[in-house]
């Protein structure tokens, strides 16, 4: 396993990263960022001079707000159907994008797929998902579903019907936390052979006294997930892929704190 970061285009720069003791990590470009050939070649210069790797591109939206669960349902991902097209769109040139950069994978939050096959919604997305990982394999590359807004068992059922030999996974075992979704130690058993990429993020379960409300996110190590625990479960399923530390909070100085705090911590644990 190698430790990463994700970081975000606009917000964070190579050498800031780089001192937090990383040299590889997640990109992820919001629906403001340019993802033209220009861009990309500047990408490719930065990336070299700092001697920095990018193991996936992740896509996120324009309009996309995570205030809490019923928001989420109505704006995140491809659920919404007034910006499906657009975000199918974004979400190619997102894979052209990494492509440019010699990045095999990239990876998005899809939303909250209905359980119901026959939803409308849900005949949708998959064919949306399908459209995209056809561009992916174009590129030898995978599209990773970030995990957290379904319990683990949908997410296989989506995947199986899906039906696309690139489509994985992009675990966050905060995610399922946040959402309320599962013990994410369980989640990643049964996901594992799908997972291509890994988050480390901690945080605590919703408030029961608020229905509808997230969890709330916290410093690695200081939440519910059971960091100890989820690096043993990725040793005993033979992960050998990145685990990038994820931090979002609005203050920067905290969150490049936090972030140098986990990377600290997972090195402690062998990772």
């Amino acid at each position: 396993m190698e430790i990463g970061v994700m970081f975000w285009a606009g917000r964070d720069n190579l050498a800031e990263l780089r001192a937090l003791g990383v040299q590889s990590g997640q990109l992820g470009v919001g629906g403001e960022i340019s993802l033209t050939a220009a861009e990309a070649a500047a990408w490719r210069e930065a990336i070299a001079e700092a001697g920095f790797s990018i193991a996936t591109v992740v896509c996120a939206y324009t309009g996309e707000d995570y205030a809490d669960i019923p928001t989420v349902q109505r704006t995140v991902g491809f659920i919404p159907p007034a910006t499906r097209e657009a975000r199918e769109q974004r979400t190619i040139e997102a894979s052209d994008f990494a492509a440019a950069l010699g990045v095999k994978s990239i990876a998005c939050h899809i939303g909250f797929v209905p359980d119901d096959h026959r939803d409308p919604d849900y005949i949708a997305v998959r064919g949306m998902v399908r459209r995209i990982c056809d561009r992916a394999e174009e590129h030898g590359q995978t599209f990773a579903l970030e995990t957290g807004q379904e319990p683990a068992d949908t997410l296989l059922r989506f995947l199986d019907d899906a039906a696309c030999p690139n489509l994985k996974i992009n675990f966050d075992p905060a995610n399922m936390i946040l959402y309320g979704s599962g013990d994410p130690i369980e989640a990643y058993e049964k996901l594992a052979p799908q997972v291509v990429s890994v988050h480390a993020k901690d945080g605590d379960w919703p408030p029961s006294d608020k229905p509808g409300a997230l969890g709330t996110e916290r410093p690695l190590g200081q939440g519910a997930v059971g960091i100890p625990r989820f690096v043993d479960a990725l040793k005993r399923a033979g992960y050998k892929g990145s685990v990038n530390v994820e931090r979002e909070i609005e203050n920067q100085a905290q969150r490049l704190a936090d972030i140098r705090m986990a990377v600290r911590l997972l090195k402690d644990l062998g990772v």
